[in-house]
């Protein structure tokens, strides 16, 4: 049994096959003949000096040497790809793939885009609206927006403004409940999409902001940030919005912002890359419009009284 290791293309052709067991399907996504697939899996298990697959009437399956080398396989297979797509991206000045939530997506982002494009043309965005955790090595992605307190180890991370969050709800809404008092009687909307955050910063805590003793035990209640500001949008109550998500519906006069309280959570975004990506040009264009786009808007906390939740802290 020799100790070295195979070629690399007997072992791309038991891989393909392991995940398919199938040689003609693994055959056709190799672009080979079955017959050479069959040809470079015989030279590895002779390499090996014992078989990798039982080969049956019209199926095979996996021998106890080929069930241990085929997760390695897999594995080291994938491990290439990612390292050469980022070795790609060192060189690619033109493409930018950028992942954020996506209620930050839709209720910020995309409307606007249209200055980013304008401004470089040059650049190719592509948009991954998910919150699932991205591994920024081996993951197709050169940006991630996050919100949340951190930490982010090992990533080079710049903090924006913090958010905060006061009650917004339709103009004809708010004509009925003209107090922070007279919201005891209102159907409240929960945004529940950072109640991971410690402390909370929910409807409780800004009752108590205002000097209001009321815990409400009923109301909507949504996973996504951007449902529950549609809903509030469509008169089914008063949610409590965070600034990114209600900015432009307020601008337009969709929703009003009636009671100049507002509190702060302790979580805030964060523009992520890789260490020394951030110098890439197009990460640092889209770096520095980020930024700029936030400070933008950064007067409208002007018009609130700004209390940070852990003031408002039940002990």
């Amino acid at each position: 049994m020799s100790t070295s290791l195979p070629p690399l293309t007997a072992l791309r052709a038991f891989d393909a096959a392991a995940r398919h067991m199938s040689f003609a399907k693994a055959a056709e996504e190799l672009h080979v003949t079955p017959a050479a697939l069959s040809f470079q899996i015989k030279s590895l298990e002779e390499h090996l000096g014992r078989p990798l697959f039982r080969r049956l009437n019209r199926a095979v399956e996996l021998t106890e040497a080929g069930r241990a080398l085929a997760p390695g396989a897999a594995e080291g297979f994938a491990a290439l790809q990612s390292a050469w797509q980022a070795a790609r991206r060192q060189g690619d000045d033109t493409n930018l793939t950028v992942t954020a939530g996506p209620a930050l997506t839709a209720k910020w982002l995309a409307p606007r885009l249209y200055d980013f494009a304008r401004e470089h043309p040059e650049i190719d965005l592509r948009f991954s609206a998910t919150l699932r955790n991205m591994d920024l090595e081996r993951d197709d992605v050169d940006v991630a927006i996050r919100f949340g307190d951190g930490p982010d180890e090992g990533l080079y991370s710049l903090p924006v403004r913090k958010e905060w969050q006061t009650p917004v709800m339709t103009p004809e809404l708010a004509s009925q409940y003209p107090t922070p008092d007279s919201l005891r009687d209102a159907p409240l909307i929960h945004d529940d999409s950072i109640t991971f955050l410690r402390p909370p910063c929910d409807w409780p805590a800004w009752f108590r902001a205002v000097g209001v003793d009321f815990v409400p035990e009923h109301g909507a209640r949504f996973s996504n940030a951007d449902h529950a500001i549609d809903a509030a949008l469509a008169g089914v109550g008063v949610v409590l919005g965070r600034r990114s998500m209600i900015l432009k519906d307020i601008t337009e006069g969709r929703l009003v912002a009636p009671f100049k309280t507002a509190i702060e959570t302790k979580g805030r975004y964060r523009f992520l890359c890789l260490p020394g990506a951030e110098k890439r040009p197009q990460i640092a264009a889209f770096r520095d419009w980020f930024v700029a786009e936030i400070e933008k808007t950064a007067h409208v906390s002007d018009e609130f009284e700004i209390i940070p939740v852990e003031e408002v802290t039940t002990p």
